[in-house]
């Protein structure tokens, strides 16, 4: 079968043929592009499928680099903070939620970010304890890395002073009566997350199903996503995905990231970075080897400047990081790191370097606090910097008095990073951001929130709009060694593509916030469309 996508303005990203107006399709891949007049002459038959794209803009299928599809999952089953502005309003929603919820069953939430809040800082575990008296809380910060519990949660967990905590977490207590705050620091929200209920099988892929359909309207084709800790480890996870994605074919592309722990299993069944098909494959082994600017948990080379008796903390010393590291090399497997502070960048690729590469490229995920000292020794042939630009939006203006305004000119350094040469793709970490590519590419041309009304937060770093699709495209397609066969709108490529309401080259980089996406084509198979009335597709 062949189809004809035609009387379209597609944005090729291949310097061969930049823009053009006409891409055939055969079994899920471009054989031809051109002209609207010469692909019909060429390739039009009765047999053939003619989609009029009415003059819209195309691009690459649109590729986020990293995120948590589990975690939208079962964010779509908990209680949404995003948007909370103040403690009263954080409480206000637990003490609705818990009046709706059995004694003993969990009151699970995300995304409260305690920055935005307008009456002062965080609930006390007497305050969860008052609006909750009856069912555990576990709230999850913005960033994932702090957690807010009440004493219900403690309970359950077994809580002791003399508990066992995880290496790189810590339960926060009050200074005068060593009494737990509530607050959970890093993998120390461990102890208390292995006494939730996890959902069932089918509740999950209810859910997991409705997460991909999720980023498929979001103008998605491809994602690198970190699921393992979520739900059922490595086989139960890749079950799931092969049942959806294989199965179902739902048309989203998937690519796995390995969480540490399950290396040992990757093994064990013989699979390997690549592993899978072109819908489903095995992806790097993920660390993590600090927190996040948010819990004062990114590590850093000098001490933070509204605390300056911390300087954060690492999740790994430097012999873990060095036997993980070698646990994945073992296996032939790259690796992609959590790094949000200098130091914990510095300590990351001291410990990489005394590695040789593997046939994939490793990534330094976040790359947030970029010394020019670091970002010379990220032009590497190897490595990948995989960068989230809504994060330039939830973390400033705040992050400039957290670690000062010479620390926050080296903070998310993008436009040095392209001209410095490092290979660099974008994400969201969904649901830390949320799952809007058009968001991010937002962010990485105006470096402000939506409403701001300033120029940015240094504007010297802001991308031109080609170069943030470029992230969310080629760069992607880098991030796993893909572009052969992604990333561009090439001959033999994968007929991935994303078509917008507006031309994002030709419109004020705020229009961007008001396009749509109008189509989100998938191996030649259009998977969403606005104004179908059933909107996703099945193959």
């Amino acid at each position: 079968m062949t189809t004809i996508y035609t009387n379209g303005k597609f944005y090729t990203f291949d310097p061969s043929h930049p823009v053009v107006e006409a891409v055939v399709v055969q079994e899920g891949k471009i054989i031809d592009l051109g002209s609207h007049q010469e692909m019909l002459l060429q390739w039009g038959s009765p047999d053939a499928i003619v989609r009029d794209l009415e003059g819209k803009m195309v691009t690459p299928g649109l590729i986020d680099s990293h995120l948590h599809l589990s975690s939208i999952a079962t964010n779509l089953m908990n209680l949404d903070l995003t948007g909370i502005t103040s403690r009263q309003e954080l409480l206000q929603a637990i003490q609705s939620r818990a009046e709706q919820t059995a004694p003993n069953e969990w009151l699970q939430g995300r995304g409260w970010d305690e920055n935005r809040f307008a009456d002062g800082g965080l609930p006390t575990i007497e305050e969860l304890d008052q609006v909750a008296p009856h069912c555990p809380v576990f709230l999850s910060r913005v960033c994932g890395h702090v957690t807010l519990v009440n004493s219900k949660a403690l309970e359950l967990a077994g809580y002791t002073e003399e508990m066992e905590i995880p290496s790189g977490g810590t339960v926060v207590l009050d200074p005068e009566t060593r009494k737990p705050t509530g607050l959970l620091l890093e993998t120390a929200a461990d102890i208390v997350t292995k006494h939730i209920p996890e959902p069932t099988y089918q509740q999950f892929k209810d859910l997991l199903r409705q997460a991909i359909q999720l980023a498929m309207k979001g103008g998605l084709t491809s994602v690198h996503t970190e699921d393992l800790r979520t739900f059922g480890g490595l086989d139960q996870t890749w079950q799931l995905y092969d049942e959806l994605l294989n199965g179902e074919k739902l048309g989203l592309r998937c690519n796995l990231l390995i969480y540490y722990p399950h290396v040992k299993r990757l093994v064990e069944r013989g699979m390997y970075a690549g592993f899978g098909n072109e819908t489903l494959q095995i992806g790097a082994v993920k660390i993590f080897a600090d927190g996040s600017f948010g819990g004062r948990t990114a590590y850093l080379s000098a001490p933070y400047t509204d605390d300056p008796d911390n300087v954060g903390s690492y999740i790994h010393d430097a012999q873990t990081l060095y036997e993980l590291f070698k646990e994945a090399r073992d296996a032939q497997m790259p690796i992609a790191v959590h790094t949000i502070g200098d130091e914990a960048l510095e300590m990351v690729l001291d410990t990489l370097e005394q590695f040789p590469p593997v046939a994939y490229r490793d990534r330094m995920i976040h790359t947030s606090l970029l010394r020019p000292d670091l970002l010379e020794r990220l032009k590497s042939p190897s490595i990948v910097a995989d960068i989230q630009p809504r994060f330039v939006v939830g973390d400033f203006p705040w992050v400039a008095d957290r670690i000062g305004a010479e620390r926050a000119s080296q903070t998310y350094v993008w436009k040095n990073m392209l001209e410095a040469g490092i290979m660099c793709a974008g994400g969201s970490d969904a649901p830390v951001e949320p799952l809007a590519p058009l968001l991010g590419i937002h962010a990485a041309v105006t470096r402000k929130a939506p409403a701001d009304a300033h120029e940015g937060y240094n504007p010297a770093q802001n991308l031109t709009v080609e170069e943030a699709l470029r992230l969310f495209t080629y760069g992607g397609a880098l991030a796993t060694n893909e572009e052969a066969v992604k990333g561009t709108i090439s001959r033999g490529k994968y007929a991935d593509m994303t078509v917008y309401s507006k031309n994002l080259l030709e419109i004020e980089p705020d229009e961007i916030l008001s396009t749509d996406i109008e189509m989100t084509i998938i191996g030649g198979e259009i998977r969403y469309e606005r104004n179908s009335a059933s909107s996703f597709s099945t193959q």
